[in-house]
């Protein structure tokens, strides 16, 4: 067994998301080679980073990065911190040689996305970007589905990513919590922070896609700002809509915002072929449901997959209980963090990886574009 010592930046929901994997990866993995090991946590906030490091675990803090990516016992840094800040640290951690993990989206934007490929690359260190939504066994059983050739040639695929929190006016932007509603941090709104996971599953599942037509809203055109207490101009995307044609001829339809009242997390794909059909509901993420074409008679219908069997027939259950005891969302990012560590092992990359993840920031790239123009844009 090696140990792999994790610098971890950033200390938010994804900072715990993340730290809760590598803690339980070797209690579920136990034949993997790398041990992760909590070496040191960094935050801006000496008082908050220490209560997290103590919290969960970490044998050290930093309240500045750059110390952090230079340290000789750190082997991997963790990027959680707001879009803006990716591209400076991962471009840091490749110059000194440490594997990396970073946070959707890779970046800013695709040139920003670019450098960090190409710096990565150039290192030759290991690297991927946690798309979890991957790794649930439902997808991943899907992934499986498709790749058998089970649907026959796909059609159509669509996906939403509904969310309500943004509803009130009295949201603000900016600051630790609501960083995602100011344009110059997060770099775009739902976009990059919503259908940025609709478009990397897709683009797993069914392919790559050719070109699009886009359209975005913003409804509440103003919010106050944290740092200043005044209403400034809001610039990123409430909401946004566009439909697609894929490189295999299926078309796409796309819709996310942060305005459906009454959802906090309805992300679901349907994906129709000319065999069958599957759909997924990350609000019931251990099931997948089916319908099969040749199914005849008076039952014929959808059925629903409780994908939760241990003895091998679906993805990751083997690790844990007995069928029809479900796991949840955290281990997600749990199964990443065992794939990557296996690949390591395997001297193979751990999907997806920042070129991986390059291509999604692409196709938002092209959303963004697309909607200003009011025209179909292609992909670059």
């Amino acid at each position: 067994m090696a140990d792999l010592r994790i610098g971890m930046i950033g200390y938010g929901f994804m900072g715990r998301a993340h730290t809760n994997a590598f803690k339980r990866v070797p209690n579920f993995f136990p034949g993997l080679k790398h041990t992760p090991v909590l070496q040191a946590a960094c935050g801006r906030s000496e008082d908050n980073v220490k209560q997290f490091a103590a919290q969960w675990g970490y044998a050290s803090v930093e309240t500045d990065w750059r110390k952090l990516v230079e340290r000789d016992d750190i082997d991997a840094v963790d990027i959680c911190v707001p879009n803006k800040m990716h591209k400076d640290i991962a471009l840091a951690a490749a110059q000194n040689g440490k594997m990396i993990f970073c946070e959707k989206p890779l970046a800013m934007d695709p040139a920003e996305g670019e450098e960090m490929v190409a710096a990565v690359e150039k290192a030759g260190v290991a690297n991927t970007v946690w798309y979890n939504y991957r790794r649930v066994p439902a997808v991943t059983l899907a992934k499986d589905i498709i790749d058998s050739g089970r649907l026959g040639r796909i059609y159509h695929y669509r996906s939403n990513f509904l969310q309500d929190w943004c509803i009130s006016p009295d949201v603000p932007q900016g600051g630790p919590a609501t960083w995602r509603l100011e344009v110059e941090t997060a770099g775009s709104g739902v976009t990059g922070d919503l259908l940025a996971h609709c478009i990397d599953t897709a683009i797993w599942l069914n392919g790559s896609i050719a070109n699009l037509s886009a359209m975005t809203e913003t409804f509440v055109k103003e919010r106050v700002h944290v740092d200043s207490g005044q209403a400034q101009p809001v610039g990123i995307d409430d909401a946004c809509s566009f439909m697609c044609r894929f490189a295999n001829g299926s078309l796409g339809l796309f819709e996310s915002t942060r305005y459906a009242c009454g959802h906090k997390a309805l992300f679901t794909f349907e994906i129709n072929g000319e065999n069958a059909s599957i759909r997924w509901d990350l609000e019931d993420l251990h099931r997948l449901e089916y319908f099969d074409h040749e199914d005849a008679g008076p039952l014929r219908g959808w059925r629903s997959i409780h994908v939760t069997d241990h003895g091998g027939d679906h993805p990751y259950m083997d690790k844990y209980w007995v069928p029809g005891l479900q796991i949840g969302y955290e281990h997600s990012f749990l199964h990443q963090a065992a794939d990557f560590f296996e690949a390591l092992e395997k001297n193979q990359p751990c999907h997806p990886t920042f070129r991986d993840a390059l291509e999604t920031q692409q196709v938002c790239d092209a959303i963004l574009k697309s909607a200003e123009s009011t025209s179909w844009t292609n992909i670059q």
